[in-house]
Formats: C-alpha cells, sequence, structure tokens
C-alpha cells in the first residue's frame, strides 16, 4: 500500500513539473519548438558568436528555436514594453535574421521581441533586411569619417552601458 502511495506521490510531482515548465515557457517568451542556442546566463553560456562575412556583422541572439524546418530568433529585454518595439530593437532582431540565414543556412520567418510584460513578433521582410543593410553602412560611413558618437540623451542608459570603462563620451 505504502508503494501505490509512493507511485502516485510521484505522479501527482511530475504532473506539477510539467505544468510549471509549461508556464516558465510560456512567460519566457519562446516559441513552440526546441531551444537550439542560448546566450543567456541561467543556461550554460555559448560562446559561438553568429557572423557575417559578407555584411560584416556579428552577433549572439539570447534564444534560437528551432520549428519544423525554421529558426525564430528570440531578444529578451528586461525594461516594460513599450507601446511598439524600440526601432534599435527591431534592427538587432533583424541583425539576428540575416546571421541565422547566413550562418546556418536556414530561412528566417520572424523573430520575437520578448518584454518583461509583453513579446513582439516582428517579420523579417525584405524591406526590413534593407532597412537594416542601409543602417549598418551608415554606421560604418559615420565610424569612417571619425563621426560616430553614442547617444546620451538617457542617463541612466550610459551608467548600465557595457562599454562604459572604455567610452571617452562616457557621462
Amino acid at each position: 500500500m505504502s508503494g501505490l502511495l509512493v507511485a502516485l506521490a510521484l505522479i501527482v510531482g511530475a504532473i506539477a513539473l510539467l505544468i510549471t515548465a509549461h508556464w516558465l515557457r510560456r512567460r519566457s517568451g519562446l516559441p513552440a519548438g526546441r531551444v537550439i542556442y542560448s546566450d543567456v546566463g541561467t543556461w550554460q553560456r555559448n560562446e559561438r558568436t553568429l557572423f557575417s562575412p559578407t555584411h560584416g556583422i556579428v552577433g549572439r541572439p539570447d534564444y534560437l528555436v528551432r520549428t519544423g524546418d525554421t529558426i525564430t530568433p528570440v531578444e529578451v529585454k528586461s525594461s516594460p514594453a513599450p507601446a511598439q518595439p524600440w526601432p534599435g530593437h527591431i534592427l538587432q532582431l533583424a541583425a539576428y535574421c540575416l546571421l541565422v540565414e547566413e550562418a546556418l543556412g536556414v530561412r528566417v520567418r520572424q523573430g520575437i521581441i520578448q518584454y518583461a510584460d509583453k513579446r513582439f513578433v516582428v517579420d523579417y521582410t525584405p524591406g526590413l533586411k534593407t532597412e537594416l543593410l542601409r543602417t549598418a553602412d551608415e554606421m560604418r560611413r559615420a565610424l569612417d569619417q571619425g563621426d560616430a558618437h553614442r547617444n546620451h540623451a538617457d542617463r541612466g542608459r550610459c551608467i548600465r552601458c557595457g562599454v562604459r570603462d572604455a567610452c571617452d563620451e562616457r557621462l
């Protein structure tokens, strides 16, 4: 009889763990599918940087999720969601889409920006790719001409910046 109670308790515990795992995955913003790449602190850090020699773009998406024959990049932001995703976040996601296509040879249809309280699905269109490449070219030109400057409109963002120690424009 006690063996039956232990087995029943294990089954109930397993069901509770499955429900919790499902709830946590939905909360994370990850789509259904298999996580094939992760670059966030809660998992083992992925040292593989994606690189496009064609366009000179590098990056590490937070997650790549494979569903069937497609891969979806997911970028996680800890801040609350704006009414619409910030243009810089959309271009960052577009860069990950381009990198996945080149590095893994898989067509990307969309990506996800997951804010703390809301997620946005962004279609990776030819127009978005064109905007990404145009913006990257403008950034390279500004660097080449010595006219590249950081945006310091948000003091808090400057203080939290990952390259603050090396920046000669920091506040």
